[in-house]
């Protein structure tokens, strides 16, 4: 089983991905963030103290794939931070000098489903679950700037493309989950 839960910022979306598998022990958490200052850690910190103990954390960008292991279980958190790390890694220089084209817009968003698709081909071959949390970002104000009116466009059309392969879409709002697929 494949779920998409997304909701905007504090919407209650990791808490409830992570309630699902809360009586389970064969999970991997696979982390997408990275650690670069303080306000970070402590999210991070936050994330690891909700969780239980026992899962396995897989902390990566690429090749999550390899996360598959023996577990049954996976919580992918979140396909939003695994979005503006490959973004920054593939426009880093591109963002200071010109413009992000739509060619590289393309490049950027296909390299990210490859990661993802990956890991739920993966997961799917040995019939395990998995849950991939990520942010609504087209409910709010439109960016004042080129880089995230790009990120926002990019992760509004990857949450598109992983929500056709899921077998079930959550929309988190409030702390309160409803299935929309």
């Amino acid at each position: 089983m494949i779920q998409l839960v997304v909701g905007g910022a504090r919407s209650g979306k990791s808490s409830f991905a992570e309630k699902q598998f809360s009586d389970e022990e064969d999970v991997v958490y696979i982390a997408t963030s990275r650690v670069e200052d303080e306000e970070m850690q402590d999210r991070v910190d936050h994330h690891k103290r909700s969780r239980p103990a026992g899962w396995r954390t897989f902390e990566g960008n690429y090749d999550l794939h390899e996360a598959v292991g023996e577990e049954e279980k996976y919580l992918l958190d979140c396909l939003t931070v695994l979005t503006s790390n490959i973004m920054f890694d593939m426009t880093y220089e591109s963002e200071r000098t010109v413009p992000i084209d739509s060619r590289l817009q393309k490049e950027v968003e296909d390299r990210i489903f490859k990661e993802v698709a990956s890991l739920i081909h993966a997961v799917e071959k040995r019939g395990y679950d998995l849950i991939i949390v990520t942010n609504e970002v087209g409910y709010s104000l439109v960016p004042e700037h080129h880089v995230g009116r790009v990120f926002r466009d990019i992760q509004g059309r990857l949450n598109q493309r992983v929500a056709e392969k899921a077998d079930q879409v959550y929309l988190v709002s409030c702390g309160i989950p409803v299935r929309i697929k």
